[in-house]
């Protein structure tokens, strides 16, 4: 056997390793154990961004998730394919997340908003107003893209005006169609009777818009009817930056980008509303234009982009920090 023998640095450098490996415990102390509560899936409520002189907040008032995305999306697909679709972007294949997500913009006189979130108990718009360091009384003027329940519905609390000191702008198209009273019977009785109590009751203190029209001076509508007769998208432009609050102009960021053409259960006009899909992603595309999409993945700010042929959803990152 081959005598070894450990000299003097070599004996000082292996006991400093194994110091170093050895873990380090103190007289009477408690090993640490590596155990805490499940708190459950969480994510911010608000994501606020400056556009120029302006600041843009989003709000999530609610989340819901249901069975699809067919065929609530592809209504005129097959489930295999829409499937498929869904299974290409990494998305389950039966199931989906409907986020809502109103938007405030702080336009420096005046405070707006646009769309008030599903209200009652299923909404919680008040307290993400609240919780993005606003109130609901400082609230200028309320902006209704369309009337469908989930945009309306929280315009009023217990009979009251949700946002007491605000005035009220909408299309004219939309608020004539779902405030006549034919509307009252039929398919589209659910939602002219919550016109009726939510939005009608208002109409004294509302400034009613043609296809295009000024809300405040840099916010003006646009006409991207199809979802419903009189939608209106907005567009915000303040020192040279510009956004695009489209509302339900696309309401899933695969499914009605990718395959603009493919019907939606609701869109009212749904050829109409696939051509004004196509329409407003050619633009929002041209002109690089960020947009922010009240049933895009939250903080449902982004991108469309053309790159490769047909269209897609480009999440913002930090475009809005530098």
């Amino acid at each position: 056997m081959t005598d070894f023998k450990l000299s003097r640095r070599a004996a000082l450098s292996s006991v400093a390793g194994a110091a170093v490996a050895a873990p380090f415990v103190l007289k009477g102390a408690t090993p640490a154990k590596a155990e805490a509560p499940l708190l459950g899936v969480a994510q911010p409520r608000f994501r606020r961004i400056k556009l120029g002189a302006f600041e843009v907040t989003t709000m999530l008032d609610a989340e819901r998730g249901v069975d699809g995305p067919h065929p609530i999306f592809g209504q005129d697909q097959s489930a295999e394919a829409v499937a498929e679709l869904a299974k290409e972007n990494y998305l389950p294949t039966d199931k989906m997340v409907i986020g809502f997500a109103p938007v405030l913009v702080n336009a420096g006189s005046q405070l707006v908003l646009f769309d008030t979130g599903l209200g009652g108990d299923a909404g919680t718009l008040p307290q993400q107003i609240e919780a993005a360091g606003y109130s609901t009384d400082q609230i200028d003027i309320v902006v209704i893209t369309h009337m469908h329940p989930d945009h309306i519905g929280g315009l009023m609390t217990n009979g009251s005006p949700t946002f007491a000191n605000a005035r009220y702008v909408t299309g004219q198209a939309e608020y004539d169609f779902w405030s006549a009273d034919e509307r009252l019977s039929g398919g589209t009785e659910g939602v002219a009777k919550l016109v009726r109590s939510n939005v009608v009751p208002l109409a004294e203190r509302m400034t009613f818009l043609g296809e295009e029209g000024e809300v405040v001076s840099g916010i003006h509508g646009i006409d991207t009817s199809g979802h419903t007769p009189g939608h209106m998208s907005f567009h915000i432009e303040s020192e040279g930056q510009r956004l695009l609050i489209w509302g339900d102009v696309a309401n899933h960021f695969v499914a009605s980008i990718q395959r603009p053409d493919w019907h939606v259960r609701f869109d009212m006009d749904k050829e109409k509303a696939a051509a004004t899909r196509k329409r407003v992603f050619d633009m929002a595309a041209a002109e690089r234009l960020a947009i922010t999409g009240y049933h895009m993945p939250f903080p449902a700010i982004g991108y469309i982009s053309t790159n490769g042929g047909g269209y897609r959803w480009v999440p913002a990152s930090y475009q809005f920090s530098v």
